[in-house]
């Protein structure tokens, strides 16, 4: 008699995070944030549903725009990587165009939500990110959220960009510390002496021969 093999409907924390490029450490994030669903089991192990690990992987398209960058030649300095965050496409073209234009070399990853950041940033955080606030699916307040702990993230500097005032983002909860909000229309120099920042910081220089 033929054996009959059934796909399990759930994987270990490790299992998930080997599917989705992602550390442990960043699926349990997920987990406790909701973005994954699972269960613990009667010895306190995780077990996450294989569907939501799927779904994940389903809403992952290939980023909008990722310039072709040549390797850095030695002593040269590395780009800075920058990840904007922003669902309208016309907005997020001039964002890609302008800081392009920037006097340091840059490399620009435009993302239409945040799922699709999220899974990005967990295979490896920007040196700065850039992101709206009212987004679909996941938003960018619950994505901030998500985010706060992520170990991906402790070299990143995080600024939004929103047409909502204090009070509006008070009320919805507010937002972690350390984030800088900025109102639109984008103020593109404000950015640009944020970027000139964290190029001037000495970790940043240290590695500027590393892999972008």
């Amino acid at each position: 008699m033929a054996s009959v093999i059934i796909e399990k409907s759930f994987c270990t924390t490790r299992e998930a995070a080997k599917l989705l490029g992602v550390s442990v450490g960043t699926v349990q994030l997920w987990v406790e944030s909701g973005l994954l669903r699972a269960w613990k089991t009667a010895g306190g192990h995780r077990r996450v549903m294989r569907d939501s690990v799927d779904q994940l992987l389903r809403k992952e398209p290939a980023p909008p725009f990722t310039p072709a960058l040549a390797d850095p030649l030695p002593n040269q300095q590395r780009p800075l990587k920058i990840m904007v965050l922003e669902d309208d496409a016309e907005l997020l073209h001039l964002y890609q165009a302008k800081l392009s234009s920037w006097p340091m070399p840059t490399k620009v990853i435009g993302m239409y939500n945040a799922v699709t950041a999220l899974l990005a940033i967990g295979r490896g955080g920007p040196d700065l990110l850039i992101t709206d606030l009212n987004m679909p699916e996941v938003d960018g307040f619950s994505m901030l959220r998500i985010l706060h702990h992520a170990p991906e993230l402790v070299h990143t500097t995080i600024v939004v960009v929103t047409g909502l005032d204090g009070a509006a983002i008070a009320a919805r909860g507010g937002l972690p510390p350390d984030i800088q909000v900025l109102a639109k229309p984008i103020p593109f120099e404000r950015l640009q002496g944020i970027a000139a920042g964290i190029v001037n910081q000495s970790r940043f220089l240290l590695n500027a021969n590393a892999p972008a």
